[in-house]
């Protein structure tokens, strides 16, 4: 008799450890426990630590309550000014309602993730390509909206939303490198620019000071000397002064008027005879019978009386 009592307590024992064994749960700190009996929610959500259920009638499901980092894949689009861009994203939720992330949605980490890809392309679209490069503050916390408006409703929250990167093609990045270059370019351009006219401000001040106390320029002269004798050079380049220079310019006397009319007149080329002056000088001077006019010929030259006078009547 005792040994049957001590078998049927053995056996019992070994039931209620079975029993325990299979309705025993437990629920970690950054978990919630939904019981399902015969298929049907229970409304009691099980809290972090030991949970008990009834076996083969309930089923519990556990629904994880950390923030969860879910990678967008890389999506391909045009822009609003007609760039092809590749953009890929990443997006920050949990779950805040753990019935609603069970029963209302499938898969809610499916439907996050292909709802931030939707919304990415749409915000591709919507966009400028500059507005993706440097403005992506107004852009994160749109595509927050776009993807927290559904999600409400699965009992998840959007934390965060980031683009991570930009992904441009070749000839685009070329082109936006000479345009960097060549806005860099023009700033150097002013600078250097804007350089010169105040050196040229300053050179003028000093042109003016030097102007009304020349000693000043020869001190200068002097100073040129000694910065260029400290490089240790073996040719040392002197400047000289241009006011000196036309100091003496001005000392130089002027040239000789006489000088120019004592120089004889340049002799003709030798192939050429007397001029007609000449010829007329010599018959005048040589005597009759030596080539000079003969006299009868000089008389008989002369016009009639009657044609001098005119017709007579």
């Amino acid at each position: 008799m005792v040994e049957e009592l001590l078998t049927a307590a053995i056996a019992a024992g070994v039931g209620v450890a079975v029993y325990v064994g299979a309705a025993a749960r437990v629920v970690k700190q950054y978990e919630r426990g939904l019981v399902f009996r015969f298929g049907r929610l229970r409304e009691e959500i099980r809290p972090p630590g030991f949970a008990m259920i009834v076996p083969v009638i309930d089923r519990l499901h556990k629904v994880n309550m950390q923030i969860v980092t879910l990678p967008v894949p890389a999506q391909e689009g045009i822009t609003r000014d007609n760039v092809t861009v590749r953009v890929d994203a990443v997006v920050y939720f949990k779950v805040v309602d753990p019935a609603n992330a069970i029963v209302a949605v499938e898969d809610y980490r499916f439907a996050v993730s292909q709802m931030a890809q939707t919304s990415l392309r749409s915000i591709i679209g919507k966009s400028d390509l500059d507005d993706l490069l440097s403005n992506r503050e107004m852009l994160n916390q749109g595509l927050e909206l776009m993807i927290d408006s559904p999600a409400v409703g699965w009992g998840v929250q959007i934390d965060r939303v980031e683009i991570k990167d930009v992904s441009l093609p070749e000839t685009m990045k070329r082109s936006m490198a000479r345009q960097a270059e060549a806005d860099r370019e023009r700033r150097a351009r002013v600078i250097n620019a804007d350089a010169e006219l105040q050196a040229s401000h300053k050179l003028a001040e000093a042109a003016e000071v030097m102007s009304e106390q020349p000693a000043a320029l020869q001190l200068r002269l002097l100073h040129t000397i000694v910065a260029v004798a400290a490089e240790k050079n073996s040719t040392l380049v002197l400047p000289f002064p241009v006011e000196l220079l036309r100091f003496l310019e001005r000392s130089a006397p002027p040239p000789a008027a006489a000088a120019a009319r004592e120089e004889p007149a340049p002799a003709g080329p030798a192939s050429e005879g007397p001029g007609p002056a000449e010829v007329a000088d010599a018959a005048a001077d040589a005597p009759p019978g030596l080539g000079g006019p003969e006299p009868d010929l000089l008389l008989d030259a002369r016009p009639p009386e009657h044609e001098l006078d005119g017709p007579r009547d």
